[in-house]
């Protein structure tokens, strides 16, 4: 069965964060300060205290050690280096672990707009903020435990794009403001303006209808859901 796969641990690997150089941790302080510039404005308050609780800067690329004694003191989870992509059921049991595969390179300066892998910008200022937060954090845990039990191409979809619809593109009412949380929002200011701009159809967060919207990784989406707060989302993966 797939729920059974093991986490191969050559997936994981060392980050090397005194051999980033002077460019790159420019680059982490040039993405860093125009994404917070918007997001003051834009991102779900509980992305905001997360990144202050985790210790986020823009002094230089982060180290996943330092950021890792934070976390861990405050959920249990912890962001493991990985050089890219892994298998997905391996990816589901890391989630489980509380264990949150991160990319450490780092995109160059001439695509700071947009990358289409991941890179240690998405996967540490986008994701593990939220992992900071009690309730996200045993969403995430739970989630993991779910994907791994899918057998069927038609489960393996289901997961997908309930992820794709919360983790990486999820929007949150606020103080009767919609935010964005998603780390595909929080990391890029293009796909953020247009979750909360006029050619986005935000709808009320429905599990079904998620079951039932295909996503493109390739284009800026016209339909995102919006949930009225993260008690919503550990509901419905509590309830298997």
């Amino acid at each position: 069965m797939q729920g059974h796969v093991t986490v191969d641990d050559s997936v994981f690997i060392i980050q090397r964060w005194s051999e980033y150089t002077s460019e790159q941790h420019d680059v982490w302080r040039t993405l860093f300060e125009r994404r917070m510039r918007e997001l003051e404005h834009t991102a779900s308050n509980v992305f905001l205290e997360g990144a202050r609780r985790i210790g986020l800067v823009p002094d230089g690329v982060p180290d996943l050690a330092e950021v890792n004694q934070r976390l861990d003191r405050l959920t249990g989870w912890r962001a493991v280096p990985v050089s890219g992509f892994i298998p997905g059921q391996q990816f589901f049991q890391c989630l489980s672990r509380r264990l949150f595969p991160t990319t450490v390179t780092l995109r160059p300066r001439e695509q700071l707009e947009y990358l289409e892998e991941p890179d240690i910008f998405h996967d540490v200022f986008g994701h593990v903020p939220l992992h900071a937060d009690p309730v996200f954090a045993d969403f995430l845990e739970r989630f993991g435990s779910l994907a791994m039990q899918a057998e069927t191409d038609e489960e393996m979809e289901r997961m997908a794009r309930l992820f794709w619809f919360t983790v990486e593109f999820g929007l949150i009412r606020e103080d009767n403001e919609i935010k964005v949380y998603g780390s595909g929002l929080i990391s890029s200011s293009a796909d953020s303006a247009n979750a909360l701009g006029p050619n986005c159809s935000r709808r009320p967060f429905s599990l079904d209808e998620i079951y039932t919207t295909p996503f493109r990784i390739d284009r800026l989406q016209e339909t995102l859901f919006v949930i009225d707060s993260f008690d919503e989302l550990f509901e419905v993966v509590e309830g298997g």
